[in-house]
């Protein structure tokens, strides 16, 4: 879409394979190894994007972290680490985007990425919670940094067809997720990306302060089963 971008992780070798990725299909892109939790880290990465590039018009807050597991199991400690890579890690980036570029040059777009449903997620409650206090954190700033020329919005994402879904979680779970949707499918990976393209785009700098639900309509509930057939 002619975009600049700038990829952030902790794995080196992924963030070079996103890199070079987005170079075969004839576009622009570097990668920076990075964790967000480090407040300074992050600082720094902010202030070698702005001095190699000269301005940052977008940031998408998509990194995150989460463990499957009964909550009554779940130790502080656990539930601090996911709220550091979750929230704070993602407050981090969003303060030091703010700061150094999007206020001063009066413009600059937020999006970030969280999960759906809404109504809570059986296993995932650190997760969970974590997410949730990123979508009141992009309506509070988007209210109190609007007028000054910065918007936010939050995209609930659903299950996708990524390596994570297929490796990381058992298929007893993830062969059952097609079965919570309104659509009897796991979305593609295109389609989100589709989506954040759309929100990152001059286009769509009237929404800000709001969700995008895209799940394939597993916050409606379980699918109603149809009691009668329409000939």
């Amino acid at each position: 879409m002619g975009a600049t971008v700038v990829g952030c992780g902790r794995r080196r070798a992924l963030v070079d394979e996103t890199s070079d990725y987005i170079r075969g299909f004839g576009g622009t892109a570097a990668g920076l190894q990075l964790d967000i939790r480090d407040e300074s880290a992050v600082e720094s990465a902010i202030a070698h994007v702005l001095d190699r590039h000269g301005r940052l018009d977008v940031l998408v807050n998509n990194a995150g972290g989460q463990f499957f597991g009964p909550a009554e199991l779940t130790t502080a400690k656990g539930l601090r680490t996911v709220l550091e890579l979750n929230t704070v890690g993602m407050w981090n980036l969003t303060l030091a985007a703010a700061t150094a570029a999007f206020l001063p040059q009066g413009e600059g777009r937020v999006i970030n990425i969280t999960v759906s449903p809404h109504n809570g997620i059986q296993g995932f409650m650190a997760s969970a919670a974590s997410r949730a206090a990123v979508e009141n954190m992009t309506r509070s700033l988007s209210s109190e940094w609007g007028r000054r020329g910065v918007t936010l919005v939050a995209v609930a994402a659903g299950a996708f067809l990524t390596d994570v879904i297929t490796t990381k979680y058992p298929a007893e779970m993830t062969d059952k997720w097609a079965d919570t949707n309104s659509v009897g499918r796991v979305g593609a990976p295109e389609e989100i990306a589709s989506l954040v393209g759309y929100l990152a785009s001059p286009i769509a700098r009237y929404l800000t302060g709001c969700v995008v639900t895209i799940d394939g309509g597993v916050d409606n509930g379980p699918p109603k089963e149809i009691l009668a057939e329409t000939r």
